[in-house]
């Protein structure tokens, strides 16, 4: 496991940007990942690089052509990060773009009086678009409530209001406000036992940086991410459908190819940096396994990965040495409770008797960077019905340390005591 090879860390951290310094702040530990990860180096590097070309795809020239061929890859490395043997990856403004795109589009297409449904976890990303065009298309948005108490919802939760005239369906993978993660491969089956033919859209944006993704397995027909929430950089966001998605009829230009769904001209820096994501992962998979082949190598990294950040969220909530964990403060609830099988490099707490704002700013005076979820049109659907006005996140990844965890720990005891 990656905790017991320090060597190894220090190399992962090497490969990215302010890992433990703000250049604005100055020393700082980075518990802040779900709002955005550390960018790697080579990320720069490379978007460095493609901002200074002049060029245009689909020129006569060999930039032109090089350009395409950046693209081409780019595309290729993303099939083979997310396994993904067939369908079509494309770029746009963001990740929540692209799924108000493609649910709109999925709607528009649907027969009129048939069922939309999602679930209360979802981010309002997909829960917006799904029940605005639920309604302008004429179809009925059913919500599929999920647990408060696990964070998280199940294909059994999804089993029982899912009909055969269910035509669209959505998934979140994994919560930016609890952190825990959704069975997307079983929910989807228990979809298709009942609906076959139902278009089934997934919010990839929180489970990306953790690096087990398999498209081939869930048989769904859309999944966005948001790259810089997978150690690329803003400005754009990256969906993929499926071949029969990709032929329904879509937003395009007059006499465009079919099957295309970009506007204008992207950015080849932003596909060029995709590729260093993946190489990225592959690198990692090679030191943490014997494995030759790169997709195997990407596995292990996202096996090695999810192993690592659950001993460091063991350790914020168990604690670590001779300092206590979360679940030893009087003061403090975690959401999703101590031991929950669905997180995924993120608790959040709340602190009795003290607003979550202040604790993430005393916490940031600290040098500690976090994060407050407030009941809000981004997490009220998770807050409310626990009975919160607010929560602080804490957001990890597997650059983070456990002496890391431990700083915090430290000083959220101390904030803790004083309550």
């Amino acid at each position: 496991m990656l905790h017991t090879r320090p060597e190894l860390i220090a190399a992962i951290r090497d490969r990215f940007a302010h890992v433990d310094n703000c250049p604005f702040q100055g020393p700082r530990v980075f518990f802040e990942n779900a709002g955005g990860a550390l960018t790697l180096k080579s990320v720069v590097e490379t978007s460095n690089k493609f901002a200074g070309i002049p060029d245009n795809q689909g020129r006569d020239n060999p930039a032109a052509h090089a350009l395409v061929a950046t693209i081409t890859k780019a595309k290729e490395d993303m099939a083979l990060f997310m396994n993904a043997s067939s369908g079509q990856f494309f770029a746009g403004e963001s990740g929540t773009e692209l799924l108000f795109r493609m649910i709109r589009t999925a709607c528009v297409n649907a027969p009129k009086g048939s069922k939309v449904l999602g679930s209360s976890l979802e981010h309002p990303a997909s829960r917006s678009a799904a029940r605005r065009w639920a309604e302008i298309a004429g179809l009925e948005y059913v919500n599929v409530q999920h647990d408060d108490e696990t964070g998280t919802v199940t294909a059994e939760d999804y089993a029982r209001y899912i009909t055969a005239d269910t035509s669209v369906a959505t998934i979140l993978h994994t919560s930016p406000v609890t952190g825990m993660g959704v069975d997307v491969e079983a929910v989807s089956k228990a979809i298709r036992a009942v609906a076959p033919n139902c278009y089934i859209i997934v919010d990839g944006i929180q489970h990306a940086a953790h690096g087990q993704l398999d498209l081939d397995a869930y048989n769904v027909d859309g999944y966005a991410i948001s790259p810089y929430k997978v150690f690329s950089r803003h400005g754009y966001g990256i969906g993929w459908i499926s071949d029969r998605f990709s032929a329904m009829p879509h937003d395009m230009l007059i006499d465009a190819p079919a099957t295309g769904w970009e506007f204008g001209t992207r950015d080849t820096g932003a596909y060029a940096t995709l590729s260093d994501v993946v190489g990225y992962f592959d690198w990692l998979g090679g030191e943490v396994s014997d494995e030759t082949e790169p997709r195997a190598r990407i596995e292990a990294a996202g096996r090695a990965i999810h192993a690592y950040e659950k001993h460091l969220t063991d350790a914020m909530i168990k604690g670590t040495g001779n300092i206590k964990g979360l679940a030893e403060m009087e003061n403090i609830t975690i959401l999703g409770g101590e031991d929950n099988p669905a997180r995924e490099g993120l608790v959040s707490i709340v602190v009795k008797g003290v607003p979550s704002p202040e604790v993430v700013t005393k916490l940031n005076e600290q040098g500690i960077r976090t994060h407050t979820r407030k009941a809000d049109h981004y997490s009220g659907n998770i807050l409310n019905p626990l009975g919160l006005d607010d929560c602080i996140r804490v957001s990890l990844c597997h650059y983070n340390t456990e002496h890391e965890v431990a700083q915090f720990l430290t000083v959220i005891k101390e904030i803790n005591d004083n309550a």
